[in-house]
């Protein structure tokens, strides 16, 4: 038996057990573990490579850069996310026309999504170069975090629109029930981006030691990569969906399905965004270190919630091609079989990497390994809210139904997350609104923190979980008119 047929008798034998155990449907969880795998890694690598910038930054410069590092980042999320958003759109409609055996159809929605993602990323690039400083500055007063995060972000943002490509490409691919080509796409380009930050960070060899750019510039060269060899395989006309440039390269229909199903979803990672402002501000009032343990803590817990991120991807591609095969009893099964095995392969993950907190977080150059190693277990204690949430979420936008999630966040966020983080704030600390200053702190500190960051999570998991359960997606689905055979 060779590797690769090793590697999947292994993987086979865990919804195996599930299985006898009655928690799962062997075929069902079967084919969600194997469309969940490839981007299980694919998030692995991503978010180890993340864990990696920090790693080397902070022990290049310890916590003033690993704040800083996370302010500037945070920027580079709004655009990450509306990225993401673009391609919840992106995977729900072409998994919905390959579910409908519309190849075409689908192929001209990556086209439509390639458009909107231009439209998104060039404003962005161009505003975090001209203001990246005074966009770090809204967040600290700390004059070294400001100026090393202001450095990364100018840097980094250059190359959003590949990293938008990116995402789509892989999103239209994962649609297709292929995961693996995105996967291997990540190991190419990750190798790169360790290297190139390594050397760019710490000046090896005949290069020039730039520090928090060296990130930058490493992060950036990885992005470009990864775009120009994702344009290669889909204009290849190898694989199940392409990249047509020949006409037409517009189709109101499509364009405005991807918007109506990405929309919510914008507007959810932008309320997510937006939201962990005043959470981070919040944090640096409590001090740089709450800052810099927290961004480690919630690295290194990204790599346990990778399991969530692949189990999303696969109940989009399972629900939404059950539908566009006119089976929405099957796809109410593929969600709920893909939430039980999501949920058993997080929580053994996140065991490990509780129990494993200590050195974890010592490897990161922090002066503060227990406030890091509190975080870190905080953050275990939300895996299982993060887990149900994020997978039926991704059921969810299978069925183009994205308005639901948006509340979840929205709620999570405005009415949970921030009203109990500012009971953290020093007793007496007040806001200024229109004149009228308003008090929010309790002076409960970072408890407060960690109370906000549970109710979050498992707020978010209620909405997501209530509304799959309601069923009415499936009329949503339906309504859309996109690869839906009907009920």
């Amino acid at each position: 038996m060779g590797f690769r047929a090793s590697v999947r008798a292994a993987m086979d034998r865990f919804p195996a057990a599930l299985a006898r155990l009655g928690l799962v449907d062997r075929q069902r969880a079967t084919e969600a573990q194997t469309l969940a795998a490839p981007v299980m890694v694919t998030g692995g690598l991503r978010v180890l490579l993340r864990m990696a910038d920090f790693l080397m930054v902070g022990i290049a410069l310890g916590d003033a850069a690993i704040a800083g590092l996370e302010l500037g980042f945070q920027y580079y999320f709004v655009g990450f996310g509306l990225s993401l958003a673009v391609t919840s759109g992106t995977i729900s409609v072409v998994s919905r026309l390959k579910g409908a055996g519309e190849d075409r159809r689908a192929d001209l929605a990556v086209t439509q999504s390639l458009w909107l993602s231009l439209v998104l990323s060039v404003p962005l690039t161009a505003a975090s170069w001209v203001f990246a400083d005074q966009m770090v500055a809204v967040l600290t007063d700390d004059p070294r975090a400001i100026e090393l995060g202001g450095a990364y972000l100018r840097v980094v943002m250059l190359s959003l629109a590949f990293r938008f490509f990116s995402m789509i490409a892989a999103r239209a691919l994962a649609g297709s029930a292929d995961t693996k080509t995105p996967m291997y796409v990540r190991l190419l380009t990750l190798p790169t981006n360790v290297v190139l930050n390594a050397v760019l960070i710490f000046g090896l060899g005949p290069f020039p030691r730039l520090g928090i750019v060296g990130a930058a510039l490493g992060t950036a060269a990885a992005n470009v990569l990864a775009a120009g060899v994702f344009f290669a395989l889909l204009v290849s006309g190898n694989y199940a969906v392409q990249l047509r440039l020949s006409r037409p390269l517009f189709d109101r229909g499509l364009s405005t399905e991807i918007v109506r199903v990405a929309s919510p979803l914008a507007g959810m990672r932008l309320l997510q965004t937006f939201g962990r402002f005043p959470f981070l501000f919040v944090l640096g009032v409590l001090g740089t270190p709450a800052v810099a343990a927290y961004a480690i803590g919630r690295r290194v817990m990204l790599l346990a919630l990778m399991p969530a991120w692949g189990y999303s991807t696969a109940a989009s591609t399972l629900v939404g091609q059950r539908l566009g095969a006119g089976d929405p009893d099957g796809a109410a099964d593929y969600g709920w079989q893909t939430l039980r095995i999501a949920l058993v392969t997080q929580l053994l993950i996140g065991v490990v990497l509780v129990v494993f907190a200590r050195p974890i977080a010592a490897l990161f150059g922090t002066d503060h390994v227990s406030l890091t190693v509190t975080f870190i277990r905080v953050f275990g204690l939300a895996i299982a809210g993060f887990s149900v949430s994020r997978t039926m979420r991704g059921s969810l936008r299978g069925a183009g139904d994205t308005r639901w999630p948006l509340y979840g966040t929205l709620v999570a966020t405005y009415l949970v997350r921030l009203p109990i983080a500012a009971l953290a704030l020093p007793a007496g600390y007040a806001a200024t609104v229109a004149g009228l200053s308003i008090p929010l702190g309790l002076g409960l500190g970072l408890p407060a923190i960690y109370l906000a960051l549970l109710g979050d999570f498992y707020v978010k998991a209620a909405v997501n979980t209530g509304r799959f359960r309601s069923g009415r997606w499936r009329s949503v689905a339906r309504d859309a008119g996109v690869g839906s055979s009907g009920d």
